[in-house]
């Protein structure tokens, strides 16, 4: 019976890898890789000759009886395009099924994004709520961030280039203007750390064109905040849930939790909104 490793690999920089991650790459029989370009580059870098197989999101599922079969006779290594495997990417049904299954399943520790993107931001790193990638379609990332809004913890999120400014438009409408730290190719060539409120962000961006992979780290709700949401925040937070299709009253009570605004108050908002 072989074992599943989880094998943590660089971000961008490839000497960021760890020398027990090469040597679990070098030891098992297969790897299982979300990229297998990109897997190609580290193990022809390191001269590693295990054999590399696909697993990403568009096959996991047909994938995963071949992975299974393999560790049946021997140890596989799961990696993903960068940074730990299983955490926004491909990987937590093979975990799932080889726990099931009886398998050892091991983490080789190494980079991961939000982590690295979180102490470098200069915001507070001692508690996070991750938000994964945001929602493509806009009231779905509204939604997302209206129920994250009242969250005292610093919040994380990937975001692509040709998205970064309609996201920034939705925390500035949904989250108020918080701090904000924009980062950019984490150990790449062009690395940037950009730092700010979401306001200025949302000026920065207007001007420099949003390119490359983003992690965005922004301040969590500080005390008090629920008591400063202003019209124009819960008149946002109200329309995106009509438009979701949830009753008048619910959505009153719901905005009016994150708020601070009374229900009625919130209610009455929405009535003069119908009749515009």
């Amino acid at each position: 019976m072989g074992a599943l490793y989880l094998v943590g690999t660089p971000i961008g920089n490839l000497e960021d890898i760890t020398l027990r991650a090469l040597r679990i790459l070098e030891e098992v029989d297969l790897i299982a890789a979300e990229d297998t370009r990109r897997a190609r580059i580290l193990t022809q870098r390191y001269e590693i000759e295990t054999p590399v197989t696909s697993y990403f999101e568009g096959n996991k599922i047909t994938k995963l009886e071949t992975v299974l079969r393999a560790l049946g006779t021997g140890d596989v290594a799961l990696i993903s395009e960068a940074g730990m495997p299983g955490l926004s990417d491909p990987g937590y049904e093979l975990v799932c099924a080889a726990i099931e299954r009886g398998y050892p399943v091991t983490p080789i520790p190494g980079p991961s994004a939000p982590v690295v993107a979180l102490v470098v931001s200069g915001l507070p790193s001692d508690s996070f709520l991750y938000l994964g990638f945001l929602p493509r379609r806009r009231n779905e990332r509204r939604k997302l961030l209206t129920e994250a809004a009242s969250e005292r913890r610093t919040l994380i999120a990937f975001e692509s280039p040709h998205r970064l400014r309609k996201s920034l438009a939705d925390f500035e409408a949904v989250l108020g203007d918080r701090p904000l730290a924009v980062c950019r190719e984490l150990t790449k060539l062009h690395e940037e750390i950009w730092r700010g409120s979401i306001a200025e962000a949302r000026a920065h961006f207007d001007e420099v064109e949003p390119r490359g992979e983003f992690t965005l780290v922004i301040g969590g709700a500080p005390e008090g905040e629920r008591e400063h949401w202003d019209e124009r925040q819960v008149r946002a937070a109200l329309d995106d849930l009509l438009a979701q299709g949830v009753r008048r009253s619910g959505a009153a009570r719901r905005v009016a939790a994150i708020s601070g605004w009374g229900r009625r108050e919130v209610y009455r908002l929405g009535l003069e909104g119908a009749g515009d």
